[in-house]
């Protein structure tokens, strides 16, 4: 689903507008499933509802949420800001015909009856601005939002001082707040929060996602969202290079799982990683490439830590190279070529505790050097210390220039040291470093992190949906890595097989990559969700990720 700027989603509504879908019918879509949405979460019939009402077309997506939520039995209040309804403001008009009663935020003097209503009020949604946020709040508009935010704060009355003869004040809790289209003040583009803004429980916006709403610190104010069709198709966004990947985009690309099939048909992985501090990232990479459906997963790593990562897993293959004390040496890259050129790898992950060492990175600059002289040189991975190790070498990315276009998957701090910036650069500015750096390196960049950016050299960006602090742990990202290769290497070996009947398996080097970027790091996502459900968020370590990646696949097939 395209991810949206302000000034693309009016022009959206704009072309509804001429086509026929009239601003009015698509207000009266979003009220109406903006309702629908709290009603399937939520019980309403016999509950108290506060909207907020603003002046413009968000205000009046409230009035529709208000009216279909008074006719499903809820007692209803409209607070209104700035609205100055006319014989023209249809949806007032039909609040007023029903006797919704209101009260005008001009009139409310010292907040008292916002105050006494939020004391009794079950559900409060907010449609004062939506989209419309186009300078930092002020005036009764913040006084108005800063009232309900220290009304939030207060403490609940103990039992000692609760009226016995107003039991129910014992179990009231805090309002839910549902947030129409955005939560008021904020930025629908920059994702910057207002400080007077309202965190909400639920947003329901409207065809599509906004930008901001994927941008800290506004995603955490935005809740559980949910994305209304108000009846502009999708594909007038078609242009739009910035989406978020869905449920159903992943499980039509996952690569499919014939009967008739041996380890071959799956492809061959070959995860060049490790060393003598890092012997758990092979390991983890390695299950990870398994764990994700490669046939066929090889270990090349330095000969003095093989027993060590050899005790640590049985379903893989070994290489093991020439050492200088557990670190690479430059020749190691002449025998790894060697093998593959003997033994052809749909897959090369290079980078996973690889460490530091000038000899390490000697060997990493000739394995690159030679790889195109391959007769097949299989599709590169590149991640953590192979990152690192490049970001020395000045115009590195003119080492990777060939075919098909490598992966690179940092986290902020290599995106940082790979564009000489701050990490806290690179982090206020994610999805445009992404798009920028993939184009110009010719590559597939993946920056991970919370809503993990995958950007193409064509210039398409995909954000993962996905903000899980139960991934923010050492090993998680061998993890991911490994999860990419071992797709990897399934999308190549498929399009080699044309008896496979598949039309998501692609024969195009670059649509290979960046598919098995995007599923990678959808399943990798969808297995931390699913160790935190379990777990919970703290205390998840890389290996409880592991035996959830087939777990997160199989969810996705149901």
């Amino acid at each position: 689903m395209k991810l949206v700027t302000a000034a693309q989603m009016r022009e959206l509504e704009q072309r509804a507008n001429d086509s026929g879908n009239s601003y009015a019918d698509m207000m009266e879509r979003a009220g109406t499933l903006t309702a629908q949405a709290i009603m399937q979460r939520w019980e309403v019939k016999g509950k108290r509802v506060l909207v907020l009402i603003g002046p413009g077309n968000n205000g009046g997506d409230g009035l529709v949420c208000a009216r279909v939520l008074h006719d499903a039995g809820a007692s209803v209040l409209l607070y209104v800001w700035r609205r100055t309804p006319d014989a023209e403001d249809v949806n007032w008009n039909l609040c007023q015909q029903r006797g919704i009663p209101f009260v005008r935020a001009e009139e409310d003097a010292n907040f008292n009856r916002l105050n006494a209503e939020l004391a009794q009020t079950d559900f409060l949604v907010d449609a004062l601005l939506g989209t419309g946020v186009a300078r930092p709040i002020g005036g009764l508009l913040q006084e108005l939002l800063q009232e309900i935010q220290k009304f939030l704060k207060r403490p609940r009355p103990t039992r000692a001082l609760i009226s016995p003869s107003a039991p129910e004040a014992a179990t009231r809790t805090r309002p839910i707040i549902i947030a129409v289209d955005l939560p008021t003040g904020l930025n629908p583009d920059t994702g910057a929060l207002d400080p007077s803004a309202v965190a909400a429980a639920l947003t329901v916006t409207f065809a599509f996602p906004k930008v901001g709403q994927y941008r800290f610190p506004s995603a955490d104010a935005v809740g559980e969202l949910v994305v209304a069709d108000i009846g502009i198709p999708q594909d007038w966004a078609e242009s739009i290079p910035l989406a978020v990947t869905s449920a159903d985009e992943i499980r039509a690309l996952l690569p499919k799982r014939e009967r008739n099939s041996n380890k071959g048909t799956y492809g061959k992985a070959m995860i060049a990683c490790g060393s003598l501090q890092f012997t758990g990232a092979p390991t983890m990479a390695a299950h990870a490439a398994g764990r994700a459906g490669a046939g066929l997963v090889t270990i090349a790593l330095p000969q003095t830590i093989h027993p060590i990562v050899a005790s640590k897993i049985n379903e893989a293959t070994f290489l093991p190279l020439p050492d200088r004390l557990g670190d690479w040496r430059p020749r190691s890259a002449n025998e790894l070529l060697a093998f593959l050129w003997d033994s052809a790898y749909d897959a090369l992950l290079v980078g996973c505790g690889l460490g530091r060492a000038e000899s390490t990175r000697e060997f990493l600059l000739r394995l690159l050097e030679n790889m195109p002289t391959l007769q097949n040189p299989p599709a590169l991975v590149i991640d953590a210390d192979g990152l690192n190790l490049l970001a020395d070498v000045p115009e590195w990315w003119t080492r990777l220039q060939f075919s098909p276009p490598p992966i690179l998957t940092p986290h902020p701090g290599e995106m940082a040291r790979l564009l000489n910036m701050k990490t806290s650069d690179v982090q206020d500015n994610r999805i445009e470093l992404a798009h920028e750096s993939a184009k110009k390196w010719g590559v597939v960049a993946v920056l991970k992190g919370a809503f993990t950016v995958i950007a193409s050299p064509n210039g398409q960006t995909t954000l993962l949906p996905f903000a899980n602090p139960a991934l923010a742990t050492a090993g998680t990202g061998d993890v991911l890595a490994g999860t990419i290769a071992g797709l990897l290497a399934q999308y190549r070996a498929a399009g080699r097989h044309s008896s496979m009947e598949d039309s998501t398996m692609s024969d195009d080097p670059l649509k290979q990559a960046y598919n098995a970027a995007l599923v990678g790091g959808y399943v990798h996502g969808l297995a931390g969700e699913l160790a935190a459900q379990s777990i919970g968020h703290a205390g998840v370590v890389a290996g409880d990720i592991l035996p959830r990646l087939p777990e997160a696949i199989w969810y996705l097939q149901k």
